[in-house]
Order: C-alpha cells, then sequence, then structure tokens
C-alpha cells in the first residue's frame, strides 16, 4: 500500500471516529432528555430531538437565529423562536445546553462532553475563540471547594484580537502622520 494510501485511510479513520464520538454523544444527550421528559410526563415531541440534533451538529457558539436558520434551511424542520427559546432553556436545565453572554449577545454552546473551558472575547470587535488553556483546567481541578461541586467551568478573557490591534496600530500611524503634517503647515 502507497504512502498516500495510508495516509487516506488514517484519515478516513480518523474522520469515522470523530463522526462515532459525535453519534454518541448525541445519543447519550438523547437518552438524557428521554429520561427527564419520561420522568416528568412531559410529551416527546419530534422538535425537541430536530433542536436536540441540530445543537449537537453545531460546532463552536451559535445564536437562536442561527439555530432556527439551521433547522429550516439543513433540516427542513422550521420551527417557532419561542420553542426554540424554551427548549434550549429545558436543554440548559439537563445541562446539555450552556448559555453565553459575549458583549451584549446571547450565544449557546452543546455542552454534555465539553464542561470546563477558556473563551479569549475581542471588546472591539466581538470575536469568540475557543481557547486551549492545559494548565488552566488543571488548576482548577485541583482546587477544592468547600461544600461545593463542581461540574465545569468557563473562563472569558476579554482583550484585543490580532486582526482589531492591526486596524488600531494602522489607524494610530494615520493619525499620526495626520496630525505632523498639520503642525508643519502652521
Amino acid at each position: 500500500m502507497s504512502l498516500v494510501s495510508l495516509k487516506s485511510c488514517n484519515f478516513v479513520a480518523g474522520f469515522m471516529k470523530t463522526n462515532d464520538m459525535k453519534e454518541s454523544v448525541i445519543t447519550a444527550a438523547e437518552r438524557i432528555l428521554d429520561s427527564f421528559l419520561e420522568a416528568n410526563n412531559h410529551r416527546k415531541t419530534p422538535e425537541r430531538y430536530a433542536i436536540l440534533k441540530a445543537v449537537y451538529n453545531i460546532s463552536g457558539h451559535f445564536s437562536l437565529e442561527q439555530l432556527g436558520e439551521k433547522l429550516s434551511e439543513e433540516y427542513k424542520f422550521p420551527v417557532s423562536r419561542a420553542t426554540l427559546y424554551n427548549t434550549l432553556n429545558l436543554f440548559m436545565e439537563l445541562r446539555l445546553v450552556i448559555r453565553h453572554r459575549f458583549q451584549g449577545r446571547t450565544m449557546y454552546e452543546a455542552c454534555y462532553d465539553n464542561n470546563s473551558h477558556c473563551h479569549q472575547i475581542c471588546t472591539i470587535c466581538g470575536s469568540v475563540t475557543e481557547l486551549k488553556a492545559p494548565l488552566i483546567v488543571r488548576a482548577i481541578d485541583a482546587t477544592h471547594f468547600k461544600r461545593f461541586r463542581k461540574d465545569g467551568f468557563t473562563l472569558y478573557v476579554y482583550g484585543v484580537c490580532s486582526a482589531c490591534q492591526g486596524k488600531l496600530a494602522r489607524k494610530k500611524k494615520i493619525t499620526t502622520k495626520t496630525s505632523i503634517t498639520n503642525n508643519e503647515q502652521r
């Protein structure tokens, strides 16, 4: 077998493994939802399961509007804004979804298999990036809390992204040149 074929096989195997992991997470989330609905005598509506599947097929953060668009366009399953909102509240109660407030925007994220992570948030453009911080994770894991059971954490680090830093530097450079030119003309 050639090296290219081996790499292709490894890629496909890795993709299938990732896909299988995603499916098992969705299946586990569906079991949690099933158990809750049965225990509380709630209806198992197709909307709840379609929303759950859509949520767990979105990578990263999403807004209520983005979720609604995904359901309408990709799943051909339009639901009302009220249904989305109420269902996401149920998922938050079950700890299947977490809500974030980034720079005045409400965003959601699937969290069944990702309870602890960090975000860096640009205070200028509002971009949000997940940040790998193993030292922080280990420090929080090693922290002993008094009379408190930690389930996970989210850390928000605010600052200015490199793209906005570049724009600010260019703007400052232009302002400085304009100021020098104006002073020379006086």
